[in-house]
């Protein structure tokens, strides 16, 4: 049976985990915000300045070249996006994760201590149903700790698996460069021909 001590240290504790992982949502909507203000601002600056340079090109050949020019700039600054913004979620995310097994772990740690002092106590002849109990409880611990690896095992897939599309994403953006780079000195080598040979 539980004090009214260790009642009251238990409620305590709940209050100052929920206020922790209160802190902890609020600092990663606080860093999300600040993200999203960052790249908006720098979107904008970069809009009017990507405009200036495509206005200021003489001919089509000089606005190939630019719009070729900004694409591996946006695609890079998105890349980063998403980066920070998967760091925000699995910090924010790993709070939680972390609070919720030191919870289990103390609940767990709670039912073993109610369960010894139970079979400490039994009176003579429950010792097969306290065995049984025992069971049950070494059972839901192992449950628990399956489903605990489970997830963190998900997290570190999910985790990898960005990791593995900004790689892709990265490398799309550089083949696309290239390739924008490769169609516009086709033209000026063309053309460069046709001045030679006249």
């Amino acid at each position: 049976m539980l004090t009214p001590e260790q009642l009251a240290a238990a409620h305590k504790a709940n209050i100052d985990m929920l206020f922790g992982l209160t802190r902890q949502a609020l600092e990663g909507v606080e860093k999300l915000v600040e993200l999203n203000l960052e790249a908006t601002r720098a979107a904008l600056r970069d809009a009017a300045d990507n405009a200036q340079a495509l206005l200021s090109a003489k001919d089509a050949q000089e606005l190939l070249q630019r719009q070729a020019a900004l694409i591996q700039p946006l695609a890079e600054k998105t890349i980063a996006y998403s980066r920070q913004l998967a760091e925000i979620a699995a910090r924010t995310g790993g709070a939680f994760a972390q609070a919720a097994e030191d919870q289990a772990a103390q609940a767990q740690h709670k039912v073993q201590a109610v369960v010894d002092n139970l079979s400490r106590n039994a009176p003579a002849g429950t010792e097969p149903a306290v065995q049984v109990l025992r069971n049950v409880v070494n059972a839901a611990t192992t449950a628990m700790e399956t489903v605990q690896q489970a997830v963190k095992q998900a997290a570190e897939l999910t985790e990898q698996n960005f990791q593995r599309a900004t790689e892709q994403a990265q490398q799309a953006v550089d083949a696309a460069a290239s390739a924008a780079a490769s169609a516009t000195a086709a033209p000026r080598s063309r053309s460069g021909n046709r001045r030679t040979a006249a």
